[in-house]
């Protein structure tokens, strides 16, 4: 991955901001962040979850990078977009309502035109970039960029249908707000040898039942989706860090540096130190 001069990269999960030409993506990748997409000119082809996404100039696009997701069929017009990562731990304190949550948590984007959204979007996100590069705004971006996530969801042009499919047929003010409060156990804890059953405690539910119900709303299991967010820091760290194959294993909360190998190869396809070398 090419970085530009004036990216904003942390090494510990905090808010990220890049504004630029897209970066060359070798295979896709995922992280464990709510994305944002402003395309300022040109426009954004992705890979997303296996299907095309199309980002046009003047459209900002939401959606959970866990799903996997690359760049793909640059476009011959020039093309500048601004990416903002907000970690998924902080969305998810944001109490947002549970019929938001499930699209966000699901493997849908939402794609709006900016216009729809605030006057100038492209100053808003610039404003962003600067105040987080100066260092010292970070709190003032996040509670402007909860407030933008809102309008988007909110959006006439949004996700209009409601909630994602599986959690369609689900009474909101229960079910998904326990598996929302799972997925932000996870999303806070991922780091230490957590357990499903650990995860079901949390949220008071039997481990079947809460198993069940996370299935449902978020359309994974709850082991499956520790190794998620687990697998994404990993891809995090490997590509903005020059820690050890074992030092990151550890940060990102495997037990084992085989069981690190083990589940990256078989979520991403690769060895760890080929996915960094296919970013550098």
């Amino acid at each position: 991955m090419v970085l530009a001069d004036d990216e904003v990269e942390l090494d510990e999960a905090a808010l990220w901001v890049r504004h630029g030409v897209p970066p060359v993506m070798a295979r896709p990748h995922r992280h464990d962040d709510l994305e944002l997409n402003l395309v300022h000119t040109g426009r954004l082809e992705y890979l997303f979850g296996g299907s095309g996404l199309r980002v046009e100039a003047g459209e900002v696009a939401l959606f959970w990078g866990g799903t996997p997701h690359q760049l793909v069929h640059p476009c011959a017009t020039p093309t500048d977009v601004s990416w903002v990562h907000i970690p998924l731990a902080e969305v998810l304190r944001w109490a947002l309502p549970t019929e938001h949550v499930a699209v966000l948590l699901s493997a849908r984007p939402v794609v709006v035109p900016a216009a729809v959204l605030v006057r100038d979007v492209a100053a808003l996100f610039a404003s962003w970039h600067h105040d987080v590069l100066d260092g010292g705004q970070s709190t003032v971006v996040m509670l402007e960029a909860q407030a933008f996530v809102r309008r988007v969801l909110d959006s006439p042009a949004g996700p209009a249908a409601g909630p994602a499919p599986e959690a369609a047929d689900l009474p909101m003010s229960g079910a998904a707000a326990r598996a929302t409060a799972m997925a932000q156990y996870v999303a806070e804890h991922y780091r230490s040898p957590i357990t499903a059953t650990d995860v079901a405690r949390a949220v008071h539910l039997s481990p079947s039942h809460a198993m069940t119900l996370f299935k449902r709303v978020v359309g994974t299991t709850v082991g499956a989706y520790i190794a998620r967010c687990r697998v994404a820091e990993a891809q995090r760290l490997l590509i903005t860090s020059d820690r050890t194959a074992a030092e990151i294993a550890h940060a990102a909360g495997f037990t084992a540096q085989s069981s690190f190998y083990d589940t990256f190869r078989q979520v991403c396809g690769v060895a760890p130190g080929d996915y960094r070398r296919g970013f550098r």
